[in-house]
């Protein structure tokens, strides 16, 4: 493996292209968008020789945050099921959401990269870039929302239906505040979650959102303070944030930010916490509870192969929990409540059956009112119109008209401390 660090550390800027988003009506517009339509069949195991073709990543940050580790480790993992020699295969870390970002995809590109992936949001502008400059070399971009309007037949987005994950994660919260009320251990009558987010974005609302459905969904009369640091990787707003949300009552906590900032602070204070992109249970051994994350090691297996092959690629591409796309770590069984991972395996069954879904409207409502139509922005354009109505069969479908998440509602029983963009 080759490592090409750059020096600037800066953060992922969900700008407002992902703050709000919804469903798109028409899959038509987004082409084939999951990989359950097929195009994780590469992935599956069926991955063919793909040894000989450079491959290179684009990170934000590098092994110290932990939505970087969990792009690089997937990326060594699949390069490692391909065959793909470490010589054949490149990493850039701490590449800002700039120009810079172009610089390295071009490096890459020149370097002899046949498929070239980036982590961050941010990053999208400067992919599509190098995209057009490049039209011999893939470009993958996580967490992107343009590459069903661009309309490249070599720029392609990618996510993962986490929100099915984090509502998992939830269920163990739920279950944890339930033992903590038989026990008379709640701070108050009825229990209450606190939640560091990084912005106040559609991706960050989604995922607090389905966790705190989750919970809702063992425990009805859970409520959820929630604040945002401004930052996706700032260990000592985290950390002040946790400790605010304790502060204030929180029984339990979760968070979408990188950094160990919030473990850090539920260890220190005793308190259980929900964490995000892997276990924290080594740092965290008396109050990590699960983690969800999203395993990108199927898409690269899938868009390396299709490269190799010469296929296309989905313009959108959403690994679900049926792909392996969606994980949860294992239940840290010291901190968990008893029979925590035989309900997360219930209910897991029932999300990938269909009983369950997690945005069902009948499990929430909007300023007392429950809701039978919502029009979401899903072909963003630069005043973030809704285009697209998203609430078809009785839930919110995320995800699936675009991989990148778009449900922005504010549901009854969030209390949103702040608000970061």
């Amino acid at each position: 493996m080759k490592s090409i660090t750059e020096s600037n550390l800066t953060r992922r800027n969900f700008v407002a292209a992902g703050m709000s988003s919804a469903a798109a009506l028409a899959l038509a517009a987004c082409g084939s968008n999951s990989a359950a339509e097929g195009g994780n069949d590469a992935a599956a195991g069926d991955a063919g020789d793909a040894g000989d073709i450079k491959v290179g990543l684009i990170c934000l940050h590098d092994e110290n945050s932990t939505y970087d580790l969990n792009f690089l480790n997937a990326f060594k993992e699949a390069c490692s099921s391909l065959g793909i020699a470490e010589e054949n295969y490149m990493i850039k870390t701490n590449i800002p959401e700039g120009q810079e970002c172009y610089d390295a995809a071009a490096e890459l590109a020149d370097a002899g990269c046949k498929v070239i992936f980036a982590d961050s949001f941010g990053h999208e502008d400067f992919m599509i870039q190098a995209a057009k400059e490049f039209p011999e070399v893939q470009f993958c971009h996580a967490t992107g929302t343009k590459a069903h309007t661009e309309n490249l037949e070599n720029y392609h987005n990618a996510f993962a239906s986490i929100y099915e994950g984090r509502f998992l994660a939830g269920v163990a919260a739920g279950l944890k505040l339930q033992e903590l009320k038989d026990a008379g251990k709640l701070k108050a009558d009825t229990p209450k979650m606190g939640y560091v987010g990084a912005f106040t974005y559609a991706e960050v609302i989604s995922g607090y959102t389905s966790f705190f459905l989750g919970a809702k969904s063992i425990v009805p009369d859970v409520t959820m303070d929630v604040t945002f640091t401004g930052s996706w990787y700032d260990e000592t707003a985290e950390k002040e944030g946790a400790t605010n949300l304790i502060n204030k009552g929180a029984d339990l906590i979760s968070q979408h930010a990188d950094s160990m900032g919030a473990p850090t602070a539920c260890e220190n204070a005793g308190i259980p916490n929900v964490s995000y992109n892997g276990s924290t249970v080594d740092a965290c051994p008396n109050t990590f509870i699960v983690s969800s994350r999203i395993n990108w090691a199927p898409y690269y297996e899938y868009a390396i192969t299709a490269t190799k092959d010469g296929t296309a690629i989905d313009a959108d591409w959403t690994g679900t929990l049926a792909t392996s796309s969606v994980e949860l770590t294992e239940v840290n069984e010291n901190a968990a409540a008893a029979g925590t991972a035989d309900k997360i395996a219930e209910v897991k069954a029932q999300l990938e059956s269909g009983e369950v879904h997690v945005f069902d409207t009948a499990s929430f409502t909007v300023d007392g009112k429950a809701l039978d139509s919502y029009m979401a922005d899903v072909d963003t354009d630069a005043a973030y119109e809704p285009d697209t109505e998203a609430i078809i069969d009785g839930y919110f479908h995320e995800s699936e008209f675009r991989s990148a998440p778009y449900f922005d509602l504010r549901i009854d029983g969030i209390n949103l401390l702040d608000e970061q963009y």
